[in-house]
């Protein structure tokens, strides 16, 4: 098929839409529903994200995507108990492809409601049972199982959208697009992520553990195809904090550092013992979690959600539990152009970094990083994303 009718364009009243190609084939299939413009759009930068994650790691991949870009990214590492917890996934058989969904999606459970998920690899039954019990509008995968399929096409009353990529596809060297009326052309981003990218280490400490190559490569990858500015932090093979699409960088990593507190926290004992009554769904749970975080009250809303009114999460027990956040790894789009960047990033666990480098005040960036003993790599590499 050459070219594909959709629902509409960004918008409802953005019609007529549709994709198409100029020579060949769509790169994908439609197996069950009916995409959108923005389902489209998320659908192929996960694809790219989770093919080039898959590569650079050996493991399976997934991304959990939101109005084109990541809410989250990971690779098929194992969970451990607090982790399904947190996951709601305490009572399902994961397989390698469903943990690194399943990752990919707790990163910013609140980001990823209603999300696109793209997994690298077959889909299983066991990703396609998470997936079920999950709000989202869709899914891309290169291949699934005959039980995989028929579980995803029975979600959302039998729409939920299901694409079938073709992974052997490889997209023309020059790519456009249209703004307008004027036409745009530039070579496609095909540069690639890897080690190598790690070898430029400017500061005092230049020890990176294999755990933490892993993370600053998953953070390098996911920023890839993250709207500009861009800051990922990366934990156990997932993105923790994206902050995605920011026109000031330390605004970027403000937001994704709160991310990472907000994950992090929500492993928090107080937040794992929350009473909430039996029944009450995991968004209202998602919800419930993010205002009790946030330091707001309830008022007589508890009575909703919990069998006793929770305890408050006080500013000091937030501080004393985020302070067992170490080992995190920090990947930014481009260079950082002051120290304040390397402040904030201390104060969530951050011990290891990748930035493009070359800005002006290189040697403060520098400084604060062995301020606190912060391994850092120059990459020489600028990822922005439009």
């Amino acid at each position: 098929m050459k070219e594909l009718e959709l629902k509409y364009g960004c918008n409802p009243n953005q019609k007529p839409a549709k994709v198409f190609v100029d020579s060949g084939s769509l790169p994908f299939e439609v197996l069950n529903g009916r995409p959108g413009y923005i389902n489209l759009l998320d659908a192929l930068n996960g694809w790219q994200l989770v093919r080039e994650l898959k590569e650079a790691t050996n493991l399976p991949a997934a991304a959990s995507f939101k109005h084109v870009s990541p809410a989250g990214a990971a690779v098929a590492e194992p969970l451990d108990d607090v982790l399904k917890k947190i996951y709601f996934a305490e009572d399902v058989e994961l397989s390698a492809q469903a943990t690194a969904y399943v990752r990919a999606r707790g990163a910013d459970r609140m980001s990823s409601y209603g999300d696109f998920a793209i997994i690298s690899d077959e889909c299983d039954e066991s990703t396609a049972n998470y997936l079920k019990r999950e709000v989202s509008d869709g899914i891309i995968a290169p291949a699934y199982t005959s039980k995989a399929l028929e579980v995803l096409k029975s979600k959302r009353g039998g729409n939920y959208l299901v694409l079938k990529v073709n992974p052997d596809f490889e997209p023309p060297a020059i790519e456009t697009k249209k703004i307008f009326g004027v036409t745009f052309e530039q070579q496609r981003n095909a540069i690639k992520i890897s080690d190598d990218c790690l070898t430029d280490i400017p500061t005092q400490n230049k020890t990176f553990t294999p755990e933490a190559r892993r993370d600053l490569l998953t953070a390098l990858i996911t920023l890839k195809y993250t709207q500009s500015n861009s800051v990922c932090y990366a934990l156990g093979g997932q993105a923790i904090g994206i902050g995605a699409g920011q026109q000031s960088r330390v605004h970027c990593t403000r937001l994704a550092g709160n991310k990472a507190d907000y994950w992090f926290l929500r492993q928090c004992p107080k937040v794992l013992d929350l009473p909430f009554k039996k029944g009450v769904k995991r968004p209202d749970r998602d919800n419930a979690i993010d205002v009790y975080l946030g330091g707001e009250t309830f008022d007589d809303t508890w009575q909703n959600l919990f069998n006793v009114k929770p305890e408050p999460l006080t500013a000091d027990d937030k501080q004393a539990w985020l302070k067992n956040l170490r080992g995190v790894s920090l990947a930014s789009d481009a260079f950082f152009p002051f120290g304040d960047n390397i402040e904030r990033a201390h104060q969530s666990g951050v011990d290891f970094i990748a930035q493009t480098g070359g800005s002006i005040r290189d040697d403060n960036v520098i400084e604060t990083c062995d301020k606190y003993g912060i391994a850092m790599a120059f990459t020489h590499i600028r990822l922005f994303h439009h």
